[in-house]
């Protein structure tokens, strides 16, 4: 069911395309079709659809002129103000020639005119002629005026506006095609008030003539009913009655739509936003005059004889309105003095003592990025910072401090240094309002662009305008803003180099959050059994392979158990990762498999006996020969697990882990190396190699 009513609607749509393409004709068809309702009688049903068809499109067209934020983007309304006009004329003669020649015009007007008149001709008499005068003496005057003034005063600029895009064209500001385009512009401004003012005329004149044919209606109807028709008096005046007041209200309602759109559409300037955003922005520019309004009508409420309830409801309203308008108030108010303030503690002199001071991590970036700053521009990277910093507080546990950025117009309009304690260790560049795309398969599939390499994972990448955005997410490819690619870097920078970013006093700063919480455990180690120095050398070891230290309280359990026996931060670095197995099985096999790489007992037995012990660690001492073919052999297996999609990892035993991983880190950085005790019994683990001793 659901597949056909898709070809439905894909046909549907494929018809509405092939009608866009006769639009000119079909209108030119609408327009001779108006003219000859003229000339032909109707039947009541078609009128009864005409004149529902001519009240929902000026009710069309009074919205649209609500949402338009420049008049020239409705250019064309001076034209359709002639048609419509034109449409309510030829219904109007239509529906008198029912009302005349049958005594009855369609069900619309007869329901337009049992509602108005019910079972009162005077009073429907009087509404109908309230209506009427409301749109001739109110709206349509109005209206004609406006646009009449600002015809006169377009034409009266129009040479100093000429003047100024001159001056800007001689200055270089703009270019000829600009000044064209600026041109034509302001003649069609020019052309479109001058339209409105001769339009607005056609307002007018429809107004009277609905008054004429109202009164033809009523003094013939009445004449023909009661002398042809031979209608009794009371009948022939609640007949034609009745149908001239529906006729009248059918016909008035879409013309004072249409009037009212008329005005609003002369009388909006070009603020850039529509009617309904202007309202409310300025509007709620000023609450203590909304404050003012609510003790005003809770003032009335409080005063005897008046209904009370209404007023008091509408004053608490007002009064919460003003109380939330003003408190937006107070805050920007805030942020606008904070700014202020770091505007100037930014010109002030700085203090020499300062530049001794080395941020652990702070970004430099180029001029064209600083936008990206700017929360007034639009910039949102000072609030993804911080939504660094609590990722990384939530995946590794680790405290990162405030990130600083700092501009450097020596770097490339958009570039940026990413500074480990002062020195700089990645770089990068973006492009400022485009997009990156990137294909995750690895297809080699291209897409229109600059050609670059993805900052973070080198990947091949295209910067692409916003208008390809939707195409490239199509073809498949990934496609995220520039701030995302320069946030993604830093993500991945900040945990390469969390080993580095935690120092003694971050150490100390998490050991208090866990004192609070388990004051037995760091009261036992710290200082008694362990220096802050000594457990940031363990925290380091597990960061620097990217081992969460998020369960610090079980890291320092277990230091607690195991200090007394040895300070040797190798042998306490592995007892703590062999504890929080369940966060290394999770990590690397969070569906409870894993695929691994394994060694030969002989090989772990040849790198155990080549260990020597330094100040600073295990280390293995190999032959070069015996090197290469462990670098040779575990590199093709590396490579054909990254080519499955899969991490490659070598589980060893628990002896020779250490010394393996300080082996392989400097040419296999990525390497994942991992003990039998460091994984959980549940865990499946596949094999899908052995390093071989020769």
């Amino acid at each position: 069911m659901s597949s056909g009513v898709f070809r439905t609607g894909t046909g549907m749509l494929s018809s509405m395309k092939r009608l866009s393409g006769y639009s000119d004709l079909l209108i030119a068809a609408m327009v001779i079709g108006i003219i000859v309702i003229i000339v032909i009688p109707l039947h009541p049903t078609v009128l009864d659809l005409l004149l529902s068809f001519s009240l929902t499109f000026s009710l069309v067209i009074l919205l649209t002129t609500m949402f338009t934020t420049e008049p020239l983007q409705f250019s064309v309304f001076p034209t359709l103000l002639l048609v419509t006009t034109l449409l309510r004329l030829s219904l109007n003669i239509s529906s008198t020639r029912l009302i005349l020649g049958q005594a009855t015009a369609g069900k619309v007007i007869e329901a337009f005119g049992n509602f108005v008149v019910s079972g009162n001709y005077v009073v429907g008499l009087v509404v109908f002629i309230i209506i009427t005068v409301i749109q001739f003496v109110v709206i349509t005057n109005g209206a004609g005026r406006v646009a009449e003034v600002a015809a006169r005063f377009t034409l009266d600029a129009m040479p100093g506006k000429q003047m100024s895009i001159d001056a800007d064209l001689n200055g270089g500001l703009i270019t000829d095609a600009e000044a064209k385009e600026r041109r034509r512009q302001l003649q069609r401004e020019a052309d479109f008030f001058g339209a409105m003012d001769g339009a607005s005329k056609f307002v007018k004149g429809d107004a009277i003539a609905g008054i004429i044919i109202t009164l033809i209606n009523i003094l013939g109807g009445f004449v023909i009913g009661v002398w042809q028709l031979k209608m009794p008096f009371s009948e022939a005046l609640e007949t034609y009655t009745k149908l001239t007041v529906g006729d009248g209200l059918v016909s008035q309602l879409p013309a004072l739509l249409v009037s009212t759109a008329t005005g609003i559409l002369v009388t909006r300037s070009a603020s850039g936003e529509s009617f309904g955003k202007d309202l409310s922005a300025q509007l709620a520019a000023f609450p203590k005059v909304i404050a003012l309004a609510a003790g005003i009508l809770l003032l009335l409420g409080l005063v005897p004889g008046l209904p009370n309830l209404p007023f008091l409801i509408l004053g608490a309203a007002t009064a919460y309105v003003a109380y939330v308008l003003i408190q937006e108030e107070k805050q920007k108010a805030v942020a606008e003095e904070a700014r202020v303030q770091e505007k100037e503690r930014i010109r002030q002199p700085e203090n020499v003592l300062n530049l001794f001071q080395v941020d652990p991590l702070e970004i430099e970036i180029g001029y064209n990025l600083i936008p990206l700053t700017d929360e007034e521009q639009g910039g949102d990277l000072l609030d993804r910072l911080a939504a660094v910093r609590r990722q990384c507080a939530a995946e590794l546990g680790v405290f990162v401090r405030p990130i600083r950025i700092r501009d450097n117009l020596q770097l490339g309009a958009n570039g940026y240094v990413f500074k480990l304690k002062g020195v700089e260790a990645a770089s990068g560049e973006v492009l400022p309002n485009y997009y990156l795309a990137m294909n995750p398969a690895d297809s080699g599939e291209e897409i229109a662009g600059i050609a670059t390499k993805e900052p973070t994972f080198g990947l091949p990448a295209w910067w692409i305008t916003p208008e390809r955005k939707e195409q490239a997410e199509l073809q498949g490819f990934t496609v995220v803003d520039c701030s995302t690619v320069l946030i993604t870097h830093l993500t991945e920078f900040i945990k390469a180099h969390a080993a580095e970013l935690l120092g003694r006093q971050e150490v100390k700063e998490m050991v208090e959050t866990v004192k609070e919480s388990n004051p037995a455990v760091v009261e036992e180690l710290i200082p008694e059994l362990m220096t802050y120095g000594e457990v940031q050398k363990i925290l380091q070891n597990l960061l620097a392979e990217r081992i969460p230290i998020r369960n610090l309280a079980t890291i320092l359990e277990v230091l607690a158990d195991h200090a007394r026996m040895t300070k040797d931060t190798d042998y306490l670095t592995e007892v703590v990762r062999q504890a929080l197995k369940r966060t290394i099985s999770r990590i690397y096999a969070p569906e409870g498999k894993m695929t691994v790489i394994t060694l030969h007992p002989k090989l772990e037995q040849t790198i155990l006996d080549s260990v020597q012990q330094t100040q600073t660690g295990q280390y293995p001492v190999l032959n070069p020969d015996l090197t290469g073919k462990i670098f040779e052999r575990l590199g093709s297996i590396a490579e054909q697990l990254a080519m499955a999609g899969m991490q490659p990892i070598v589980l060893c035993s628990t002896r020779i882990r250490l010394p393996f991983r300080r082996l392989t880190e400097r040419f296999m950085p990525n390497l994942v190396v991992l003990s039998l005790n460091e994984l959980t019994p549940d865990l499946d683990v596949d094999s899908a190699g052995t390093v071989m001793f020769d």
